[in-house]
């Protein structure tokens, strides 16, 4: 296991040595390597030759990164992130005031499952910390509380220059701020991504403005600007597809109406492919003997672990429809396999739908949902990584092909395929509006009612496929 030590630096000449001695001789967990990545933000004075000289003492174990201009901490923080390689990082200012010996204490929640990110507070009780300036401490809990209040946390230190992640999901949400911005704007992705975020006591040996402190004024107000924003703001994912996804979570009418739709056909025992956030996951679980939720994103899996924690029948698993291996894990054993808006992305669509078929039980049923119509394929699917919509017959062709009797084909949500060739054919939009989805959502009640009544086609086809010979009887 690798851990990252991030290090933006700029102007720490006097510190930043002292500071790398101390980072490659802090005590880490058992099995546990570092790795030491120090962005040099343009430095003016012999920063960078003092961390050379580290370097030269201790070979291979600092990668140093530069910029030919100051660009601040968050810019700094960015390329770190970009070139870390271990699956958590932290965050270490190239100063002293925070101390390498504690990295253990960050660390524990994360190696054990328990957190995404872990804050190191200065103002939980235990531990010590350098009495300082009352008007800093007043300012830091003034932001503090107002990140709360638009992230529904409670942090008690949300300044905190010692933050650590698992690395993966930092890489995956995107940092626009260029300077210290970047403390309150992590803070607020993390929550609207669902973060399991952990605080822990450390201690703080904080400078004074004489010592070389950086942080002002002008950073309290950079930092109040950027909790509004942020909080406006849904740029919570890297993919723009991902966003899309997400999008979707705040549509419960609509996604009520989906699982409504597929669970007449939904047994007992029941693996889910592409499960995404688990949209879909928390509405089919109930009453399942068993439950295995799927994804190719780990992330997703991740989040759906966190909505979902106390589940007790849910199994999650990093499974590729496309990849036959994956499924010997679950050949044979379940009586229902439920893969919605999945197949398109796939360019082997036959051989996913065999693999499909492989986890089902003689009369099992596979559960497929698709966009329907390739004559609307647009923007919209290029940007979700769409490889064709599809025809009722091709859908039907496809199945039996992989083994299937098709049971029934149902056409789903007629009601949003006008809204998709607008968005898509003529605006050529490559994003869902949020506003959009949300008004939708909103009159799902009445979409429900007319949708069999309106005079064109569906946005999706469900087809209903049986392994073995057709059988009428419901699933026990």
């Amino acid at each position: 296991m690798k851990f990252s030590i991030l290090v933006p630096l700029y102007n720490e000449e006097e510190f930043v040595a002292t500071l790398l001695e101390r980072v490659i001789a802090a005590p880490l967990p058992e099995g546990v390597e570092r790795e030491i990545i120090v962005v040099d933000d343009g430095s003016t004075d012999a920063s960078l030759q003092e961390v050379e000289a580290v370097a030269e003492k201790y070979p291979g174990a600092i990668r140093l990164l530069k910029t030919t201009r100051n660009q601040g901490k968050g810019a700094a923080i960015r390329r770190a992130i970009g070139e870390a390689h271990g699956e958590f990082c932290i965050i270490q200012d190239a100063d002293l005031e925070y101390n390498p010996n504690e990295y253990s204490k960050l660390l524990g929640p994360l190696m054990d499952g328990r957190a995404d990110a872990v804050f190191g507070s200065r103002f939980l009780t235990s531990g010590e910390r350098r009495v300082l300036y009352f008007w800093h401490s007043l300012a830091n809990h003034l932001l503090t509380g107002m990140c709360n209040v638009f992230a529904d946390l409670n942090l008690t230190d949300m300044e905190t220059c010692y933050k650590a992640f698992r690395t993966s999901l930092l890489r995956s949400i995107p940092v626009r701020s260029q300077r210290f911005g970047f403390e309150p704007e992590i803070t607020i992705k993390l929550a609207k991504r669902q973060a399991r975020i952990y605080e822990t006591p450390i201690s703080y040996s904080g400078r004074t403005y004489e010592e070389g402190k950086k942080i002002g004024l002008k950073d309290a107000f950079e930092a109040f600007w950027v909790i509004l924003k942020t909080s406006l703001s849904n740029d919570i994912y890297v993919a723009k597809d991902k966003d899309i996804l997400d999008a979707f979570a705040s549509a419960p009418h609509f996604n009520r109406w989906m699982a409504d739709t597929i669970h007449p056909y939904i047994g007992k025992r029941v693996i889910e492919i592409g499960a995404g956030m688990g949209n879909l996951t928390r509405l089919l679980l109930a009453g399942r003997k068993r439950y295995v939720a799927t994804d190719i994103d780990c992330e997703h899996l991740e989040r759906l672990r966190s909505r979902l924690s106390e589940r007790p029948r849910l199994e999650t698993a990093e499974l590729n429809a496309a990849d036959p291996q994956g499924h010997a894990a679950f050949s044979g054993q379940m009586d229902t396999v439920v893969c919605l808006n999945v197949l398109e992305h796939i360019e082997d669509d036959l051989e996913a739908l065999r693999n499909i078929r492989s986890m089902l039980e003689p009369g099992g049923r596979a559960v497929i949902l698709v966009p329907e119509g390739q004559s609307i394929f647009n923007s919209l699917d290029e940007e979700l990584g769409h490889f064709r919509r599809y025809s009722e017959d091709q859908l039907r062709q496809r199945m039996t092909d992989a083994g299937f009797d098709v049971h029934k084909v149902l056409r789903f949500n007629r009601a949003s395929r006008p809204g998709w060739w607008l968005n898509g054919t003529i605006l050529k939009r490559r994003t869902i509006s949020r506003l959009q989805l949300k008004n939708f959502d909103r009159l799902v009640w009445l979409w429900r009612r007319i949708d069999d009544s309106l005079p064109w086609s569906p946005t999706s086809i469900i087809a209903v496929g049986i392994k073995g010979a057709i059988k009428e009887s419901p699933i026990n």
